[in-house]
């Protein structure tokens, strides 16, 4: 069944899912770093699905992958924004656990979606 509409995606669902959980873990920064790496933070988080709802909603199939790359981006700045947050010692190794598996989920979800768009017998999804 092909999925037209972004909410349908499963790794948009993933997508927001994250998003709750960094905006959750921004809220324990401390106060002079939610302003500066909890925003940071809650920006790439907010690009992984707004990239991807994007990309479902154009026309053009090259269009869609680029907001996909998009959107992998934001995922890695992410992931490295959560790690320097461990490594200054504002988040403990335990919390980045649920965060690290749902990027490496999205991540995988990405990739398979994108590898879909790319072979040109495909439908777009």
């Amino acid at each position: 069944m092909k999925v037209h509409d972004h909410k349908g995606l499963a790794v948009w669902q993933s997508a927001m899912e994250l998003v709750v959980l960094v905006y959750k873990l921004a809220a324990r920064l401390p106060n002079d770093e939610r302003f500066a790496l909890g925003n940071q933070m809650h920006r790439a988080a907010v690009s992984v699905p707004a990239n991807i709802a994007e990309g479902n909603a154009r026309v053009h199939r090259g269009e869609y992958v680029h907001h996909l790359s998009i959107a992998r981006g934001s995922l890695s700045e992410l992931d490295t924004l959560l790690t320097i947050a461990e490594s200054l010692g504002y988040l403990a190794a335990e919390d980045l656990v649920a965060p690290t598996e749902l990027i490496d989920r999205i991540r995988c979800m990405l990739y398979r979606l994108l590898s879909a768009l790319r072979t040109p017998s495909t439908a777009r999804e």
